[in-house]
């Protein structure tokens, strides 16, 4: 089982965005590359701290994961932490080491090349209630830029492939020394060479391709998944963007989510309730036949445990409930109201509720405890 992030960074779920950034630094300055050489556990300590600092740091992504857990963020190709290697985190938490460490992997210190990353796209997909119970494997075509056969890149003669520039401005307080992303190459540290005429100024093109997305059971409507680079090439040796895919939910024709639970409305004749019987209702992995007991009542509540939606955190699933509506005719004809007018006051149609007939505000407190 994948490591809590809150364990990971050894803070609890009420820790502060400062606290966090806190502890991501003391985890990352312990297990450092440049303090552990050739140590892989190290290394490996190091990557599942900044994927934590990732998600906890990030507003958003921490209600998520406090809602859904490590669930939030799979399907095809998963969350970025599990794709991050040493210069992807170099080239998003930099800034986090101060001036204590260089900023970039195996570079030791001082202004390292900072590896540009591509766009985001994002792109949203419609999922059946069904696919969205059972879990689905979607193609999706996507456009996004690629690097353009044949075009090559030259060392950036502004920063000399450092990506960064110097600057040294006197203050009262003494010469200060700062530096910035290469406004020449934006921080490459390399420059276009050569580029075929269909490329665009940083030797991109746009390219159709299909994409394989992963949607794991019991997704919401409006979670965003992501697939690690399958977004915008970025030029030279950068890094790809990412493809964010947003979830939308269609409308059931009889079956109405909430949360991990569902509700169908079951209509239900006079004679039917009279007398009993059965009869086949959708779910969301096909029709079932359910017994309709004789006597039963308009606004009674059957439910069929584990027939609704998989918890996106893993911890089974929902239940379908379903609501009974004794159908009353609206027309009848003589013999119909002959029979009713005879048995109007007879004492088998007199209402006489049980202790266990609950009323209706009754039912709807069971729903919601």
């Amino acid at each position: 089982m994948k490591e809590d992030y809150y364990d990971i960074l050894k803070i609890d779920k009420s820790a502060s965005a400062s606290d966090i950034k806190k502890a991501y630094r003391k985890k990352a300055l312990k297990y450092h590359p440049d303090k552990n050489p050739d140590d892989k556990t190290a290394e490996e300590n190091f990557k599942k701290a900044a994927e934590a600092y990732e998600v906890l740091s990030n507003p958003d992504k921490k209600a998520r994961y406090d809602q859904f857990g490590h669930q939030a963020f799979e399907g095809g190709g998963g969350f970025n932490g599990g794709g991050m290697n040493m210069d992807d985190i170099f080239s998003q938490f930099g800034d986090i080491f101060g001036g204590g460490f260089g900023g970039g992997f195996g570079g030791g210190f001082g202004g390292q090349q900072r590896r540009v990353k591509g766009s985001n796209l994002r792109i949203r997909i419609a999922l059946t209630l069904e696919e969205i119970a059972n879990g689905v494997e979607k193609k999706l075509k996507v456009k996004r830029k690629v690097q353009a056969e044949g075009t090559t890149y030259k060392t950036c003669s502004s920063c000399n492939g450092s990506g960064q520039v110097m600057r040294i401005t006197n203050t009262i307080l003494g010469r200060m020394q700062t530096s910035s992303p290469c406004p020449t190459c934006g921080g490459a540290g390399e420059m276009i060479d050569k580029k075929p005429s269909n490329a665009d100024a940083q030797g991109l093109v746009l390219k159709e391709e299909t994409v394989s997305v992963k949607i794991p059971a019991g997704v919401v409507d409006g979670m965003q998944l992501k697939v690690s680079g399958k977004g915008n090439d970025a030029p030279g040796n950068g890094i790809s963007g990412d493809l964010l895919v947003a979830i939308q939910e269609e409308e059931h024709s009889t079956l109405k989510r909430e949360g991990d639970n569902l509700h169908f409305d079951l209509y239900v004749s006079l004679p039917d309730a009279v007398l009993g019987t059965s009869q086949e209702i959708d779910t969301v992995t096909g029709k079932v036949r359910i017994k309709i007991e004789s006597g039963v009542q308009s606004g009674k509540i059957l439910r069929l445990r584990g027939k609704g939606i998989p918890s996106i955190n893993g911890y089974g699933k929902g239940d379908l409930l379903v609501h009974i509506n004794v159908w009353t005719p609206k027309t009848l004809n003589k013999e119909q109201k002959e029979f009713f007018e005879n048995v109007r006051n007879d004492e088998h149609f007199q209402p006489r509720p049980e202790s266990s007939d609950k009323s209706f505000f009754e039912k709807v407190k069971d729903m919601f405890s």
